[in-house]
């Protein structure tokens, strides 16, 4: 099964759709992006489409409604999800400005784990 993201305004994905791997298919067999995209456009009068991997095999990330395509990365990128987070340009997804600290097994075994704290800028403990 193939996945395309719908695009629409600022380069938001609207929505994901799946559709059926004969449908990319060219004259020789070969999967085309092309022929998902004109599949989709038929189907929804739609014609803002990109293909995203689920197994994140391209466009880096796997498309979700709030990511953003960006072209110039040829990315899903996914919404930010605090102001303070910086941009991972080689996996294009938001990371912390500082990392978040390890989990000892005894925290493991307790079920406990981290919460990030905009407001102090720091990864606070759950317990």
């Amino acid at each position: 099964m193939a996945h395309f993201a719908k695009i629409g305004l600022n380069n938001k994905v609207i929505e994901v759709q799946s559709v059926n791997n004969n449908e990319l298919l060219d004259s020789n067999g070969v999967e085309q992006e092309v022929n998902g995209i004109d599949f989709l456009t038929k189907l929804t009068g739609w014609s803002i489409w990109k293909q995203t991997s689920y197994n994140n095999n391209f466009r880096k990330n796997y498309a979700g409604i709030g990511y953003t395509y960006d072209e110039d990365r040829d990315a899903f990128i996914p919404p930010k999800p605090f102001n303070s987070w910086i941009l991972n340009e080689d996996t294009c997804l938001w990371e912390a400005p500082i990392p978040m600290p390890e989990l000892t097994q005894e925290q493991i075994d307790n079920k406990t784990g981290y919460k990030w704290n905009e407001e102090n800028q720091t990864w606070d403990l759950i317990e």
